[in-house]
């Protein structure tokens, strides 16, 4: 996947902040043909899709959206903790590939538990609802910050928005790198 190649490759800091798409999806989910009524869902699948396989990330046949509300609350606590962080890619995989119900709690907590993650504490954390200032904090500064989509990398007031080839995200890093180098040695050519 593009993300772990940049960080093999370059010394990138990711932190993860959520956005609210889709914030009014029902808990049951809707599918896809009522999200995108009126559209040819056939055609926005294979845009997906193709979007998908251009980064190198698997997509499954999904037939329905679901709130992403306690998923993010989850990945944040997830963060948290020393293996916490290949949660984002098993959510992905979960909700892209295999269309599991990532506003279903108990949907959840097996998705922790199948990164190590405790399941009772995942529970705990997902009902007590112990992250949602956090997630609410990185909704705001999604709005704050103009972000209109996921994913969105955004570093120095420069952005990349949507799923991108591993070529688009390396000149994204080249590009920054090249702007801090350019500050430290206190050049002000362009």
């Amino acid at each position: 996947m593009s993300i772990e190649k940049l960080k093999d490759n370059y010394p990138v800091d990711i932190r993860w902040i959520h956005f609210p798409l889709h914030p009014d999806t029902p808990a049951q989910g809707i599918s896809l043909a009522e999200l995108f009524a009126g559209r040819d869902i056939g055609k926005v699948k294979q845009r997906l899709k193709g979007l998908m396989a251009d980064a190198g990330l698997p997509y499954g046949d999904r037939t329905h959206t679901y709130n992403s509300r306690l998923a993010q609350e989850l990945g944040k606590w997830a963060d948290t903790q020393t293996t916490g962080e290949a949660i984002h890619d098993a959510l992905y995989k979960a909700y892209f590939v295999d269309g599991v119900n990532i506003g279903d709690i108990d949907e959840l907590v097996k998705v922790a538990q199948s990164i190590g993650l405790d399941s009772a504490r995942a529970r705990d954390v997902i009902q007590n609802r112990e992250f949602e200032k956090q997630v609410d904090d990185d909704w705001q500064r999604s709005r704050d910050t103009g972000v209109t989509g996921v994913p969105t990398f955004y570093a120095k007031d420069l952005v990349v928005v949507g799923c991108q080839p591993y070529e688009t995200l390396e000149k994204f890093v080249q590009h920054l790198i090249a702007i801090n180098e350019k500050k430290e040695t206190g050049s002000n050519e362009q």
